[in-house]
């Protein structure tokens, strides 16, 4: 009976806390070039999330748990830089004072942003980023027609992609 009583705890425990920040995926096609993005969706929950859960001037993993991965079927230029057809680790270095760093990593198996090393490294550009109208509960990426925009808390930026 007591062994019932722990599996069961177990297992709520589990659902509830996979549920936190569910796994998510974004589909779409731009150009002829199939793009996923696989993440997990955190939400704000009255948090400050950037400069707070979210440090400026650090490697982020762009979403919660295991790090955010972008695949391309086709070479692609991301805000007019040239990135191979590929699946990459996605991070982003958020800044108080300046555009934040897009960072698109050759290793794109790792848990948060614990295994990134820069010398991994297959782009890194600088993006602007605009406040959000009305703040984004949970954390979205969505595939468009001109790129990818990414959009949570008070922030939102749209990567362009040919």
């Amino acid at each position: 009976m007591k062994t019932k009583i722990l599996i069961t705890f177990m297992l709520v425990s589990l659902i509830g806390y996979s549920q936190k920040s569910p796994e998510k995926q974004a589909n779409g096609s731009i150009n002829g070039t199939k793009i996923t993005i696989d993440y997990s969706s955190p939400k704000v929950k009255e948090r400050v999330i950037y400069g707070d859960l979210v440090p400026y001037g650090e490697v982020w993993r762009a979403g919660a748990n295991k790090n955010t991965t972008i695949e391309f079927s086709n070479d692609v230029k991301v805000n007019g830089q040239e990135l191979s057809a590929g699946k990459y680790g996605f991070f982003i270095i958020p800044n108080t004072n300046k555009g934040w760093e897009l960072i698109f990593s050759k290793k794109a198996d790792g848990w948060g942003s614990f295994s990134y090393s820069e010398s991994k490294d297959a782009l890194r550009i600088e993006t602007k980023v605009q406040d959000n109208e009305k703040p984004q509960e949970e954390l979205l990426y969505k595939v468009i027609d001109k790129g990818i925009l990414f959009s949570w808390s008070d922030k939102t930026f749209t990567m362009r992609i040919q």
